[in-house]
């Protein structure tokens, strides 16, 4: 059976036309002053939920929030409309016992439907992730950042590199648990390529368009599954605060729409060249 993200996804991309996932990343200093970072959120979800295939918190922009950034966080996500798939980014990968209660609160306590884990401590870390068979796990596979390189590169054995190890092991995972993605950064398109050719079913996150200057036709064209979906291009800042600088800060729900708008149909446009 497929995954509760999954489900909602397939059924997103499809209303919507659209792989655009829209980072909800509530940065104080960006926010127009007089709003609460919920209620800036709220507005942008609304704003936006008609043009995006999903949503994706990042835990970080929440923890660091004056008190109650839990509740802020848990808050957000039960703002999604439930026919839109939350997958929070938490890049959370502990030890037995630690890793159970990160699931437990990232599935259970804000009930999202998929997380980013990190696969460096072992397959062990993820196990209690993946038994939550109604969510998602998307593993960290090739970042965006430029420090990607320094372990990500290494050779693990006969010419493969680590990124290439991980991908391989997600498509075992994928094809015996069905809830698996993997995260590939989209500054590296190259390595995209490689990483959709050894798990051609395993659903993609790629970060890195817009503010980490990731080029938009090279991912598409390399991450795109053969299904034409099984991707999700990540972008938050170029879509929460497009509104800055454009004069009337009331305006910014309708800057976020406008650049969600053209993010999508650029998305698409990419999209319907990659399969001819």
């Amino acid at each position: 059976m497929p995954s509760r993200f999954a489900e909602k996804y397939d059924a997103s991309a499809a209303r919507n036309d659209s792989l655009l996932c829209v980072g909800l990343d509530p940065d104080p200093a960006l926010i127009p002053d007089g709003l609460e970072p919920v209620t800036f959120l709220r507005r942008v979800i609304e704003a936006t939920s008609d043009l995006v295939a999903a949503y994706k918190p990042n835990a970080a922009f929440y923890e660091a929030l004056p008190g109650g950034g839990f509740e802020a966080l848990r808050t957000v996500i039960a703002s999604v409309p439930q026919d839109i798939p939350v997958l929070l980014d938490a890049k959370r990968g502990d030890i037995g016992n630690t890793a159970r209660f990160y699931a437990r609160a990232v599935f259970e306590g804000l009930n999202a439907d998929a997380v980013t884990v990190n696969p460096y401590l072992g397959l062990d870390a993820l196990d209690p992730f993946l038994e939550y068979t109604d969510r998602h796990a998307f593993v960290l596979c090739r970042t965006s950042n430029p420090g990607a390189r320094d372990f990500q590169d290494l050779e693990v054995g006969e010419g493969e590199r680590l990124y290439e190890r991980v991908a391989r092991v997600c498509a075992d995972l994928n094809a015996s648990h069905g809830n698996v993605g993997m995260v590939v950064g989209a500054t590296y398109p190259e390595e995209g390529a490689r990483i959709r050719a050894l798990a051609p079913e395993v659903a993609i996150l790629a970060p890195g368009v817009g503010a980490q200057a990731g080029e938009l036709a090279a991912t598409v064209k390399a991450m795109l599954g053969a299904d034409g979906r099984s991707l999700l291009v990540n972008a938050s800042r170029g879509v929460l605060y497009a509104g800055q600088g454009r004069g009337d800060a009331g305006n910014y729900a309708d800057a976020a729409r406008a650049a969600a708008d053209a993010l999508r149909v650029a998305i698409n446009d990419a999209r319907s060249a990659a399969v001819g």
